[in-house]
């Protein structure tokens, strides 16, 4: 099977030697995915419901660059920074993925690689 790789341009990718996302076949894999600003830096400062549709978005990108769509998306594991205020990053994914409903994890990590990070994403995809 092929295997087509996606980049986002992110320095991390290049820095630690990953890709946004990988296809082989029908499957997308994408990567633990920050809110990176489209200029760089963090997206939406303080904000956990900004940042997990910042993050949702380059997701998409991701998939849509690996000739997937929102709605072949069939995972996410949902990694943030305080348990506290989860309902935000529920509020956000539930907004992204209505009718979609993909099966989903969240849980709390100790830190991420910028402390500004809220929430990071994962995601699969099966292209039907």
């Amino acid at each position: 099977m092929q295997r087509t790789l996606v980049s986002s341009g992110a320095i991390f990718e290049e820095k630690i030697g990953f890709s946004r996302a990988v296809r082989v076949g029908p499957h997308i894999a994408v990567s633990g995915t920050a809110p990176i600003a489209p200029g760089g830096g963090v997206a939406c400062p303080g904000d956990l419901y900004g940042q997990t549709l910042r993050c949702l978005a380059i997701i998409e990108k991701a998939i849509n660059d690996a000739g997937g769509k929102r709605e072949h998306v069939i995972r996410t594991r949902i990694f943030l920074k305080e348990m506290s205020n989860w309902e935000d990053a529920g509020r956000a994914h539930g907004e992204f993925f209505r009718g979609i409903r993909p099966a989903s994890t969240m849980i709390q990590i100790v830190q991420a690689i910028d402390p500004g990070w809220l929430v990071e994403i994962e995601a699969d995809a099966i292209v039907t």
